[in-house]
């Protein structure tokens, strides 16, 4: 007899048997009529370091150290470059522009400016974990889908330009 790590479950309903039914139901694999899985496209490593590596290389043929990281679809790191003599704040500021341009699925330039607004609600998100207002983070797109974020730091208002430049380099591989 198989055994099965079933969820803890109470159903103090009328609906008890229809509860215990829904949830052994999900447990053993099968799905409702009509239900449909979410399909979607994730940033491989090969893209996000390729990119990184761009953004990096951007930064640094004008003269500017940075740091890039490149996050997925959760906002969780995938690749993180210190540039040769970045500073020691870019590799954090860059995973929160990353965070915040995903997130938010806009540029950290267009979210900073929200905050010219003394209503708007960015003035509270900010004080989120990770969420951070300064221009210099993308979100990575398949169309309309974010599928990630990349934020550089490091140069002064250059960040955005080598962003760009590494998004160019893998534009072919995001379809």
């Amino acid at each position: 007899m198989p055994h099965f790590n079933l969820p803890r479950l109470t159903c103090f309903t009328s609906a008890a048997r229809a509860c215990l039914a829904a949830t052994l139901g999900a447990a053993l694999g099968t799905v409702p009529a009509g239900a449909a899985l979410i399909m979607h496209k994730d940033l491989s490593l090969d893209i996000a370091k390729t990119l990184a590596e761009a953004a990096v290389a951007a930064c640094a043929a004008k003269g500017y150290p940075v740091s890039a990281v490149v996050v997925d679809r959760d906002g969780e790191t995938i690749v993180a470059m210190h540039g040769d003599e970045a500073g020691l704040h870019t590799m954090e500021n860059a995973r929160r522009k990353a965070y915040t341009a995903t997130a938010f699925k806009q540029p950290t330039a267009e979210y900073a400016k929200k905050l010219q607004d003394p209503n708007s609600v960015v003035h509270q998100q900010v004080t989120l974990p990770n969420v951070i207002a300064i221009p210099g983070g993308q979100p990575i797109k398949i169309g309309n889908a974010v599928i990630g974020g990349v934020g550089v730091s490091g140069s002064p208002g250059v960040d955005d330009e080598c962003i760009n430049a590494g998004l160019e380099k893998v534009k072919d591989q995001l379809q």
